[in-house]
């Protein structure tokens, strides 16, 4: 039986980084090639063979893609395979920038329906809204589509028009639109402004490219024309990106010539030292940055360097801990390999990454940097710094938990579709920074959820009903009922009793998708600093100079908390299964 194209190609592409893998280990020249070739004839003839015998028919594509990605899942969650049907998305990721209608799209049940439209881009423009439900997307039903797969539909040449039926909940008849695809560029930074007279605000959402020049921008506006004092800069929830935007952000606040970022891999005519090359715009401006364990990869970069330099006080919580650095390797066929090379390091001379992948556990899980090998650095001023943990904020925040009421909430869309509800029947509200979320608004979208026959169990609900199962599985159970049926009373809950308990958070996640579908991303960022912890916490340090002053007192140790932080839901995070469209 002859190969067919795709079998060819996944195969090349199999064996390019199966020899990309093998060509870095410890044997010599001529042991490494042997390997290479043995192994790579054992993969061939092993598919070849499937290929031939297997009982059903294999798309070789699929299977050989699956085995690439199990291969590279066995090194870390960075290196991956990006085969040239991904690319769009992979140039997304690191620009910013791709051809569709300007929208977020996401399941909803058996239905993809628009999430979000982005201000100012087609979508929005030909009148699509948030909670429209796709039926059709150039001709094509989407009722059995993936969600991805309506993504590329919805994708394409700039200036070609798309044709999409909607079905818009609250109105009997169809929707057809014609929409023009256009070249959308997000903004990395999604909101600018002055939290008041004396200090600027500006929130960062990813570091792709040219965001350092959005950043840099935006800062001489605020402190040119609004005479800005401080500075806040918002790095929360930013999965980070390009490095050397993190590196051309850092120069906007220290001076020329001071030390960035590092890298060091096993390949050493790689290693670089990255500083800072560019005059700064302001090396004395007091500047507070806030992070939190969503902030990761540039945005440790960037907050982990102000902080060895002593340029700002970081403030927050814990950060992911990711000191590894990808490099894009072209594959055969136009497909891609981002492989980790190096581990970055900081001024102080460390490395944040806080998972250890090349030491796995007995069982294949992953472990944290063992206290044993965390070592002790020091900031320019003499402050103690440790590496193996993330970027420890100078000022931490505690921030509560998200109740398992709200998170179930999210997870049924009930908020996303009590604002598309309310926005149906609401033409508008009072701006973004003074909407405010009125008890009777509150008492209407608990009316909503119980009329949606809503239900959810507790995390402690689920830990006792298989507590219960096991004691009843070991004959335990009928020795202590009366107890079990006891504390089963005590821990229960009643859906009422929790929206009142839980109304504060619940407002806070409702608000936010309210005014999202009247101001979009940036009404809803102006909402939410209306009342923010980290934001009151930064302005409260900037404005007292004694103790800004203090933080950087030569020999305050910034402790070491290697322990999670909770699971927390940032209204910045998307849902997921999101695509861009």
């Amino acid at each position: 039986m002859k190969q067919n194209r795709k079998t060819k190609i996944g195969l090349s592409a199999a064996a390019i980084l199966l020899a990309g893998l093998l060509v870095f280990t410890g044997f010599n020249r001529d042991e490494k090639l042997f390997l290479v070739d043995k192994n790579l004839d054992i993969y061939y003839t092993l598919v070849r063979e499937l290929n031939l015998f297997y009982v059903d028919d294999i798309n070789p594509t699929d299977l050989i893609k699956t085995s690439i990605d199990d291969m590279l899942e066995s090194l870390d969650p960075y290196t991956t395979y990006i085969p040239e049907s991904e690319m769009e998305d992979f140039k997304f990721m690191t620009t910013g920038e791709y051809a569709g209608i300007g929208a977020v799209i996401t399941k909803h049940g058996e239905q993809v329906v628009i999430a979000e439209p982005y201000e100012g881009f087609p979508a929005q423009k030909s009148g699509l809204k948030a909670g429209d439900i796709l039926l059709e997307v150039a001709g094509k039903e989407t009722l059995n589509l993936s969600v991805e797969d309506v993504s590329n539909l919805l994708k394409g040449p700039a200036n070609k028009v798309v044709s999409v039926k909607v079905e818009r909940p609250g109105q009997k008849r169809s929707l057809e639109i014609d929409i023009v695809r256009e070249n959308i560029q997000i903004d990395a930074v999604p909101y600018y402004g002055m939290l008041d007279d004396e200090t600027a605000y500006i929130r960062l959402s990813n570091f792709t490219q040219n965001c350092a020049n959005e950043v840099k921008k935006a800062f001489i506006e605020l402190k040119e024309q609004h005479q800005a004092k401080s500075l806040i800069l918002d790095l929360r929830s930013n999965p980070g990106g390009l490095l050397m935007e993190s590196v051309k952000i850092v120069n906007l606040f220290v001076p020329k010539g001071s030390d960035v970022v590092s890298t060091k891999g096993k390949v050493k005519r790689w290693d670089k030292a990255y500083t800072a090359t560019e005059n700064p715009v302001d090396t004395v401006m007091p500047m507070a940055v806030l992070v939190n364990q969503g902030s990761a990869s540039a945005s440790e970069i960037v907050s982990g360097a102000l902080q060895d330099l002593d340029r700002a006080v970081i403030i927050g919580t814990r950060t992911f801990g990711k000191g590894l650095v990808q490099t894009t390797r072209d594959l055969s066929y136009n497909a891609k390999l981002k492989v980790t090379t190096a581990k970055y390091y900081i001024p102080s001379g460390r490395c944040i990454q806080a998972l250890d992948y090349s030491h796995r556990n007995e069982d294949g899980s992953v472990g944290t940097v063992p206290d044993s090998l965390i070592s002790e650095f020091t900031t320019k001023k003499g402050r103690k710094v440790y590496d193996g943990g993330g970027i420890v904020p100078d000022v931490k925040i505690d921030l509560d938990r998200i109740s398992s009421l709200t998170i179930n909430l999210l997870r049924e869309y009930l908020f996303f579709d009590y604002a598309t509800k309310f926005a149906n029947e609401h033409e508008r509200i009072p701006s973004a920074e003074e909407f405010k979320l009125t008890d009777e608004i509150f008492n209407d979208f608990k009316a909503f959820v119980k009329d949606r026959k809503f239900s959810y169990q507790s995390q402690t609900e689920e830990a006792f009903n298989e507590l219960m199962k096991t004691a009843k599985n070991e004959k335990y159970y009928q020795i202590a009922e009366a107890e079990f049926e006891q504390l089963k009373l005590k821990i229960g809950h009643e859906l009422d009793k929790d929206l009142e308990a839980f109304k504060e958070e619940i407002k806070e996640m409702l608000t936010d998708e309210i005014v999202t579908r009247y101001y979009y991303q940036k009404g809803a960022i102006k909402s939410a600093i209306q009342e923010d912890k980290g934001i009151d916490k930064a302005k409260e340090t900037l404005k007292n100079p004694a103790a800004f002053s203090t933080i950087f007192s030569k020999g305050k140790i910034i402790s070491l908390n290697t322990s999670q932080q909770p699971n927390l839901v940032s209204p910045y995070s998307p849902l997921i299964g999101e695509y861009e469209a």
